[in-house]
């Protein structure tokens, strides 16, 4: 996002005492996040997989196309999964046309991480002829209004719109080149990673903050958690500076806060496949 955003120091000065008080702007505890929409599916045509996540007034829409391509050398029998991020005028003002930001390509590198690096996809089974086709997976995420916290919502959409993806049949003809048919399986997920993100400002710690919390942050820190607690990955950003003591305390919250998240994304999940 461009710097021209910024927040008025009488703004700061009264989320700071807000904060001080145990408060937050909207009312919201310290370690609670805003309630959470699920559109599953939302588009069916053009997407083997979609969803629409809103996170408070955050909204972002994730889209999974799969495409036969080349594996990549050193990993011969595997499929292939790529992330991007666009955030586009349409989502904030301070947005700017053109090539991706470093905004954008950090929101798809650290959403892309917790998925890869928690194997929630087992990439063996996106393989049609080692070292020469594989299933790769486009994971399109569009940022519809941003405000505050793009990176979980980001992640909860991926996830989402992976939860609903078909990818079609496939078959090799005489010449041993791949058909692809009509006909299409549901791709399985074995872990269900969520990415929470902790915010420091000042002294005090907050996750899931509007956008004005979010400017006046010093900086933050992401960590990506599978089902079963275990820590996939891990992201700081911003200047600010944490102490190795914080870091234990913040990953017990944000842990907390993933349950949460992940409950969510569940509901909604089962919600869909009731309903298909």
């Amino acid at each position: 996002m461009s710097d021209d955003y910024v927040v008025s120091e009488i703004e700061k000065d009264y989320i700071l005492t807000l904060l001080d008080q145990g408060k937050r702007i909207g009312g919201r505890e310290k370690q609670e996040h805003r309630p959470i929409k699920f559109e599953l599916n939302f588009v069916e045509t053009k997407a083997e997989g979609s969803a629409i996540v809103t996170l408070g007034e955050t909204k972002i829409i994730a889209g999974v196309k799969a495409t036969l391509g080349s594996p990549f050398p050193d990993t011969p029998d595997s499929g292939v999964i790529t992330t991007s991020a666009e955030l586009s005028p349409i989502a904030s003002p301070y947005y700017e046309s053109g090539p991706p930001g470093d905004d954008a390509i950090e929101l798809a590198r650290v959403t892309d991480r917790a998925i890869r690096e928690s194997h929630c996809i087992d990439l063996s089974k996106l393989c049609i002829v080692p070292g020469k086709y594989v299933w790769i997976l486009f994971i399109d995420m569009y940022v519809l209004n941003a405000d505050g916290n793009l990176i979980d919502a980001a992640t909860l959409a991926s996830l989402a719109a992976l939860s609903t993806t078909k990818i079609p049949k496939v078959k090799l003809n005489e010449e041993g080149e791949p058909e692809v048919l009509e006909e299409k399986e549901t791709l399985e997920l074995d872990h269900y990673p969520v990415t929470v993100t902790s915010y420091k400002i000042g002294k005090h710690r907050i996750i899931d903050p509007i956008l004005k919390e979010e400017r006046i942050a010093d900086c933050r820190i992401t960590f990506g958690f599978d089902e079963e607690g275990h820590i996939v990955s891990a992201q700081k950003g911003g200047i600010g500076v944490l102490k190795p003591d914080e870091l234990i305390p913040i990953a017990k919250e944000c842990l907390e806060v993933s349950k949460s998240y992940r409950a969510e994304l569940l509901k909604a999940i089962e919600e869909f496949k009731k309903g298909n």
